[in-house]
């Protein structure tokens, strides 16, 4: 069991986002949580300089789809970091496990060859995707009593743009 408060950072630690552009990608599915952890996402990034007009929120229906969505907001997006916001929920099939090793799988290969946009620029993703036995462990890390990983992923996105 995580203890773990995903809110929890020290905010000296984290670059300004002055001047730079994030593009949130936010799957619909498990909507309650999802649409959490962009509200705790845009709210950090807000709070550490980004402007309002430099965050990009697009909607996917379901986490598959975070995959597509990535590469093509990679290609044309112009973002120094992209943020992906899901919530996989295991249910009674091996359903949640394809999608959470296809989409792990596929996100970080996108993060690792990310340089091929057309500019050439590395542009970090940063994988806010929960992967839960259950939906109160999603709700626990979506503003609940383990904080907010959409709170994390946009530090993580901070860091990441200055690395």
């Amino acid at each position: 069991m995580s203890t773990t408060d995903l809110s929890q950072y020290d905010p000296s630690a984290v670059p300004n986002g002055e001047g730079k552009k994030v593009t949130i990608i936010v799957s619909e599915w498990n909507s309650d949580i999802t649409f959490a952890l962009r509200d705790g996402a845009i709210e950090t990034l807000l709070r550490h300089g980004v402007k309002e007009s430099d965050i990009t929120v697009r909607y996917v229906p379901g986490s598959f789809e975070l995959i597509y969505a990535t590469k093509k907001c990679l290609h044309y997006s112009g973002a120094d970091a992209i943020i992906i916001l899901g919530s996989i929920i295991r249910g009674e099939t091996p359903h949640f496990d394809y999608i959470s090793e296809s989409v792990m799988t596929n996100v970080g290969l996108l993060n690792a060859t990310s340089s091929h946009t057309p500019h050439g620029v590395f542009v970090p993703v940063i994988n806010g995707v929960l992967t839960t036995d259950n939906h109160k462990q999603a709700a626990d890390r979506a503003g609940g009593v383990l904080g907010n990983k959409g709170v994390e992923a946009a530090v993580t996105a901070l860091k990441m743009i200055r690395f």
